[in-house]
């Protein structure tokens, strides 16, 4: 059994960093940067299990899709995010293959197309709020809008196209996960949140039009791993309140009830620190012992405690 297991969630969001850097050359370059962190961690001694998101990506093949629709067939999104796996679980698995190799490890790294378990009554269906795609200003916004996309302002950064995304409420792979994780594989699992898919009458399962988010997902897969540490991987070093005010201040460590105070109290925007930290509460209230969430350069130092926002039961 391993001693240490940590559940790193990547953001799709930090794989595009701009409009003008998601060619993918540039995921490329983010992909290689990230996973040179991850390999050290590994170096470390760390058991890892990585997940990642997607929001960007099943955005621009949506798009894709809609303007060759009169060419080809068009794309139900359960079977975009099962793309977007096999595509980010493959540049990240070859990266990090190599990134291993550089330091001498001769380890495994395998990608599991995951599914993940909605309710089929989850109120998320009639509520779309999950940003994809790129940022667009609001005129290109209301654009679209007038072709049938739902679009919101999504924390100050720009306006995005929204779909439905269902609470998490089983990873239907967590046993090949594991199996694969206690042989000494590194795992690429949950990507994009999973694949959503519901139970019909027969008990059989069935995709759906909504994507998962990553965070709730992870958070989900490292409460099932019994994970030592569930670590986001996002765009800033630390998490702060009052954010982009004159009274900001980043966070070095807090304890559970601390980030129930600050999310009842509105620190944390919708599109961007809410559904990370809403994840590590619901990891730490389900049993885990601690969460951290920094940014890719430091992934090596927050788990020395010098950076990052740890997260803590009491």
């Amino acid at each position: 059994m391993p001693s240490k297991i940590v559940v790193v969630a990547i953001g799709g969001n930090s794989l595009i960093q701009s409009n003008e850097r998601r060619e993918i050359r540039y995921q490329w370059d983010a992909v290689r940067e990230t996973c040179e962190h991850i390999a050290m961690m590994i170096k470390q001694g760390w058991r890892v299990v990585i997940t990642h998101g997607n929001g960007p990506q099943v955005g621009f093949i949506l798009r894709r899709a809609e303007l060759a629709a009169h060419e080809v067939h068009t794309v139900p999104l359960d079977l975009i995010v099962a793309d977007t796996q096999g595509a980010i679980g493959y540049m990240v698995q070859q990266a990090l293959r190599n990134s291993l190799r550089a330091l001498g490890i001769n380890q495994s790294v395998i990608t599991i197309v995951t599914q993940t378990v909605v309710r089929r009554d989850d109120p998320a269906f009639e509520r779309p709020d999950k940003p994809i795609g790129g940022f667009l200003n609001e005129a290109e916004a209301r654009t679209f809008e007038a072709d049938g996309w739902q679009v919101v302002e999504d924390a100050g950064r720009g306006w995005r196209r929204v779909v439905a995304s269902p609470q998490p409420t089983e990873i239907v792979e967590l046993d090949a996960i594991r199996e694969m994780l206690y042989k000494d594989y590194v795992v690429i699992a949950c990507g994009g949140g999973g694949i959503p898919v519901v139970r019909n009458e027969k008990g059989e399962l069935r995709g759906v039009y909504a994507v998962i988010d990553k965070d709730r997902a992870s958070s989900l897969l490292a409460t099932g791993l019994g994970a030592d540490l569930f670590l986001i991987s996002t765009g800033v070093p630390r998490v702060a309140i009052n954010f982009n005010t004159p009274e900001q201040r980043f966070l070095e460590r807090i304890t559970l009830q601390e980030a129930r105070q600050y999310m009842a109290e509105g620190h944390f925007a919708a599109g961007s620190m809410k559904p990370k930290v809403e994840a590590v509460i619901r990891f730490l209230e389900r049993g885990g012992p601690s969460a951290v969430i920094t940014d890719p350069p430091n992934l090596a130092a927050a788990l020395r405690r010098e950076n990052g926002t740890w997260f803590v039961p009491s």
